[in-house]
């Protein structure tokens, strides 16, 4: 499901052109282009769909629709691991990965075993 989300925007560069902002749903942080909405500023709250602002939000409301979505559970399936949901949704565990801390011993056991 794609949802149209809202943020709070922590910050705004300008590359290539573009207007782009880092935008915080709730502890996660995206890329989001402002081509929608410019008048948008750091401490503005938008509504993001497909990696668009597309229009500003009160505070107020963007809080507490950031809160319904976290209690349906929305964020974590819009915004959370999609390797981690694939792995429960096919009933193992979710594959290590080059960002893993314990990434080393896994490449090392990977590479041992392919001798």
């Amino acid at each position: 499901m794609c949802l149209a989300v809202p943020g709070k925007v922590v910050g705004i560069e300008e590359r290539d052109g573009a207007r782009m902002a880092r935008v915080d749903f709730g502890g996660v942080v995206k890329e989001v282009s402002l081509a929608y909405v410019p008048e948008a500023d750091v401490g503005a709250y938008v509504i993001v769909h497909v990696g668009f602002a597309l229009q500003l939000l009160d505070e107020e409301s963007a809080k507490e629709s950031l809160r319904l979505f976290e209690e349906l559970g929305l964020l974590e399936e819009e915004f959370g691991d999609p390797w981690a949901r694939a792995a429960a949704e096919a009933g193992t565990s979710r594959p290590e990965t080059a960002d893993d801390p314990r990434a080393p011993e896994v490449v090392a056991a990977t590479q041992e075993g392919a001798r």
